[in-house]
């Protein structure tokens, strides 16, 4: 298994997940604010538990995957960030690419979490990574991270529909603009 790297921000470490974190992260993704954009619905235990598992396996499998944020100040599990290759069924296709995503508990939102949490996975994706872009996917009413992609340097270049739900669909050019936190490990 590829050692997964521990990034550091002002407020955030980003590192792998451990067991210990599973009954914050299901907590998380139960709240209807999480999920709104993400599914629709929120996530019952088992279903956090397979994605759980899902985020700590991509690491094996692709050399890349999702980080735990760990709020610094607390210690707290306050979402996670970072990159997967879903082999969704989406036109235009985004397979074979790095997808970043990233979702943060409620009392988080709002605050640049998701923005310095990201910058920080850019820049090591765009050191340690593959492919020529990186690509996200936001539905269109999701305004805080169609935001929060566009300070990281997304830009849209198709629409689509994933799971019958209208999708923006952006990129971002790896070694492009949006990287630059400090990172270690």
């Amino acid at each position: 298994m590829p050692l997964i790297p521990t990034l550091d921000t002002p407020r955030l470490i980003l590192r792998a997940y451990r067991p210990d974190d599973f009954e914050a992260y299901a907590r998380i993704w139960a709240e209807p604010e999480v999920t709104r954009f993400i599914g629709g619905q929120p996530l019952a235990r088992e279903a956090a538990w397979v994605r759980f598992l899902r985020q700590i396996g991509l690491w094996h499998h692709l050399g890349f995957g999702f980080f735990a944020l760990e709020e610094r100040a607390s210690g707290a599990l306050v979402g996670e960030a970072g990159f997967h290759d879903m082999k969704r069924t989406l036109e235009p296709s985004i397979e074979g690419t790095m997808e970043a995503g990233w979702a943060l508990r409620a009392a988080a939102q709002g605050q640049g979490l998701a923005e310095e949490a990201m910058r920080a996975a850019l820049a090591w994706g765009d050191a340690h990574g593959r492919g020529t872009r990186f690509t996200c996917m936001i539905e269109p009413d999701h305004a805080a991270s169609l935001h929060v992609a566009g300070k990281l340097g997304f830009t849209r270049f198709a629409e689509g529909l994933y799971g019958g739900r209208p999708m923006v669909l952006l990129e971002r050019p790896r070694g492009g603009p949006g990287g630059g936190a400090e990172a270690g490990g």
